[in-house]
């Protein structure tokens, strides 16, 4: 049987990397879409060898885009995070770093037109209902990707991609503090349940008897930690209303610990089943939310915030830093009510054409 074409865009998209789909390209049916996405990437072997994934959770990440029926958005963003060693896909939550990819890759496939030497793009996250508004370079009419834009994690300069997340409280579970607390203690260990664009159970590293310091493959290599978080994060998913996350990467996990080069706070975020290589942008989003909450397992960490809004948050991470300006409003209580947060990042055009899935995964479209 012949193998079926897919027309992709391949990007890079902040410190992630994946194909980016126009949705229109795939099918329908939930089921084959899946069969037909970890056909693409090549899930269920370690190196990904018979697809495009590169063998790590930020590089098996899928971008599916269509024209928005929304009179607030330009373009629909569907992300699905397809597994690296098993046959899963999880359509649960987004990715703010392939959402960097989102406002060039909607002007490449012609989506959105441009509208002078700065586009704006208006995106609608599907998964969690959020809305981002991406500023891209698109002088001499056309999508400009190199500049003197830094991301951590990402080697050189880039032209900017502005990003600003509109409606990101309680993306997943309905509220912020998703337990209804702003402390929870789960087998004997602190921790904050927190829903800002992701949600995430966040502690303080030294509870788990970590510096939160140590690099992606000391921790990788904690089984003994990763036992216990495991087993802590499916719970804290269950008091969030998530009911059974053992299939799923939502809820995320992070530790914080004090900050050693000039940054707010340190951090260590996990995918979850092992550290992420930098930070993702939507758990950057939940732990600045954090260090401006007082009561939370953050409280006493964060250095030189000013308690004023807009504020800058910068966190410090295993490859650098990354920056959100968050604007907000504190009730009498302390509890912040987030307006938008913003960040800076950059995205490149890999590579074009079409992806191919063995005819007995799909068919096609007709």
């Amino acid at each position: 049987m012949t193998q079926t074409a897919i027309p992709y865009l391949f990007m890079r998209g902040g410190s992630s990397r994946g194909p980016y789909f126009n949705r229109a390209d795939l099918p329908e049916d939930r089921d084959t879409l899946s069969e037909v996405l970890m056909a693409a990437v090549g899930a269920g072997h370690p190196l990904n060898i018979d697809g495009i994934g590169g063998g790590n959770a930020v590089t098996t990440k899928v971008a599916m885009l269509s024209r928005s029926e929304r009179e607030d958005s330009d373009v629909d963003y569907f992300f699905a995070q397809v597994a690296v060693e098993k046959r899963e896909v999880d359509y649960r939550p987004t990715c703010g770093n392939i959402l960097s990819g989102v406002g060039p890759a909607a002007i490449e496939m012609g989506l959105v037109p441009v509208t002078g030497d700065k586009t704006t793009v208006r995106i609608h996250a599907v998964n969690t209902g959020a809305r981002i508004e991406a500023v891209v370079q698109t002088p001499n009419g056309a999508v400009e990707y190199e500049g003197e834009a830094e991301v951590a994690g990402v080697p050189g300069t880039h032209a900017p991609i502005q990003l600003d997340f509109l409606d990101t409280v309680g993306s997943v579970t309905g509220a912020l503090c998703a337990t209804g607390n702003r402390i929870d203690e789960i087998d004997g260990i602190p921790v904050t349940c927190m829903d800002v664009a992701m949600p995430i159970m966040i502690a303080r590293a030294e509870a788990f008897g970590l510096t939160g310091y140590e690099t992606r493959e000391e921790l990788d290599a904690n089984t003994d930690f990763f036992a216990r978080a495991e087993a802590m994060r499916l719970e804290a998913g269950r008091l969030m209303g998530l009911g059974d996350v053992s299939q799923s990467v939502t809820p995320k996990m992070a530790v914080l610990a004090p900050p050693r080069h000039g940054g707010t706070f340190t951090a260590r975020y996990f995918m979850p089943w092992s550290c992420h290589p930098t930070m993702a942008v939507t758990g950057a989003q939940c732990l600045a939310a954090c260090a401006l909450m007082p009561g939370t397992v953050a409280e006493g960490i964060p250095v030189g915030l000013t308690g004023e809004s807009p504020e800058v948050v910068r966190i410090e991470h295993p490859a650098g830093e990354i920056s959100v300006t968050v604007a907000f409003e504190r009730g009498a209580d302390g509890a912040v009510d987030l307006r938008s947060a913003g960040l800076v990042r950059s995205a490149r055009l890999l590579a074009r054409g079409e992806v191919m899935v063995p005819g007995s995964v799909w068919k096609g479209i007709g």
